[in-house]
């Protein structure tokens, strides 16, 4: 299943056909204006979830999942090479400090134990890394030193029929598109956006035991960080740039639960980073910003009625809150490397927002508001920072289905935004420039 694969690689490049060339289709948006090109060869392609590490620390190259294995996509053509072959792998992230590829693979003679693999980007060299006895792997610390991984009791699918598989981190890795259905009492149909709040309350009421545990790498200790006797715990993401630090939420309805916590990995300073002051106050989505500062996050006051991407600035407990219109609101957010913009991936009517005219990917420039003429509140300082945005459409998604989350990353040279969309009919990995031609 899994191939160490530089001469295969070599003999199949002499053969004529293993490395593509790129880009496969390439147009300039009517709505927009912005240049996309279609980066993936094959349906079915994917990439990584927003908020995980997709590319070399050098920023020249991407991987992707495709149907039979793993590719690198080098960024200055869009090519796409070969890395990995295998049906049943898991594409996990890139290392911060090495140029390496993680994956995971089931082990088929057991009770589903997982092997974690890495595999050299430049030369396809494979090496196992660990096996992880129960549990799955969400993210790797900023010195590659830590796997984080978390771990149920049992499986509880959220769609009771099989056709969603099961648990929040196997969703955010699917290629294909969520299936969530359920029935009001009456009899007729929620929607899928009311539908999924269904199905996360009974995955959150089931009370299932969980822990979020550490793996070292060099001598394959595991560590349990935290542990609940019914807390349904998600999201994990190690810092980008504090190897000690770990982001993690408490899921289900985001109005019923304290979402956002963070935690060291030898289990202290286990804190909350929001703590809602109204009814149906929501926040989730959670990320780290590109240098590790910050937390950015989805926050609504109420939900579905008031929207900001709300900042948690972790040396100083400052926040930063910038305020979006209803037709901005975004299924997830995201930073550039440089700091200067952040993207959004819009939404269809059916969701939160409840937007009627949200099927866009944007691109996002904070502007804060200044206090006027000069004069400060004697407590400004301790105060939340205000701010908008000013808002530029990057791609019409009007032929795209969001049960498929389009998942944004900007490129490190912060020339492009990647992300994947079923527009064409089947899920496909793209590409918009900021900059218009």
């Amino acid at each position: 299943m899994v191939w160490r694969n530089g001469s295969i690689l070599a003999l199949a490049m002499l053969a004529g056909g293993s490395v593509s060339a790129a880009p496969v289709k390439q147009w300039i948006d009517p709505t927009t204006g912005h240049e996309i090109v279609r980066i993936s060869q094959e349906p079915g392609t994917a990439s990584l979830y927003f908020h995980q590490m997709n590319y070399t620390p050098q920023g020249d190259k991407m991987v992707i999942s495709v149907p039979d294995g793993i590719s690198v996509v080098t960024l200055k053509d869009w090519s796409v090479t070969p890395l990995v072959k295998g049906k049943d792998l898991q594409l996990l992230f890139t290392g911060r400090k090495t140029r390496t590829a993680y994956y995971a693979a089931k082990k088929r003679d057991d009770a589903g134990s997982t092997t974690i693999f890495a595999a050299d980007i430049d030369s396809g060299k494979v090496r196992t890394i660990a096996t992880v006895a129960k549990g799955s792997i969400g993210s790797i610390n900023a010195d590659e030193t830590l796997l984080l991984g978390q771990w149920a009791a049992s499986d509880k699918p959220l769609q009771p029929d099989g056709t969603q598989k099961k648990g929040a981190p196997e969703i955010k890795q699917t290629f294909g598109q969520a299936a969530y259905a359920a029935n009001r009492p009456d009899g007729t149909p929620y929607t899928f956006a009311e539908a999924k709040e269904v199905r996360l309350n009974e995955r959150l009421e089931a009370g299932i035991a969980m822990e979020i545990f550490t793996i070292d790498i060099k001598t394959g200790a595991r560590k349990v960080v935290v542990a609940s006797s019914k807390d349904w715990l998600n999201h994990i993401q190690f810092s980008p740039t504090d190897p000690g630090l770990i982001m993690y939420c408490h899921e289900g309805p985001w109005h019923k639960v304290d979402r956002i916590w963070t935690v060291r990995t030898d289990g202290t300073g286990n804190m909350l980073v929001h703590k809602r002051t109204m009814n149906m106050e929501i926040a989730g989505h959670e990320f780290f910003s590109p240098d590790g500062k910050w937390i950015w996050y989805d926050l609504q006051t109420p939900r579905g009625e008031d929207f900001w991407l709300a900042g948690y600035e972790l040396a100083t407990g400052a926040r930063r809150w910038y305020h979006l219109e209803r037709n901005e609101w975004s299924v997830h957010y995201n930073q550039a490397p440089d700091l200067k913009h952040f993207s959004g991936d819009g939404g269809d009517s059916e969701m939160v927002a409840h937007a009627p005219d949200a099927k866009y990917l944007y691109l996002f420039t904070p502007k804060d508001v200044p206090d006027v003429a000069g004069i400060h509140a004697a407590n400004s300082g301790g105060l939340i920072s205000p701010g908008t945005f000013a808002a530029e459409k990057m791609v019409d998604m009007g032929k795209h289905d969001y049960r498929l989350e389009p998942n944004i990353t900007f490129t490190p040279d912060n020339k492009w935004m990647v992300f994947r969309s079923n527009m064409e009919g089947s899920p496909q990995v793209y590409a918009v420039k900021i900059a218009k031609p």
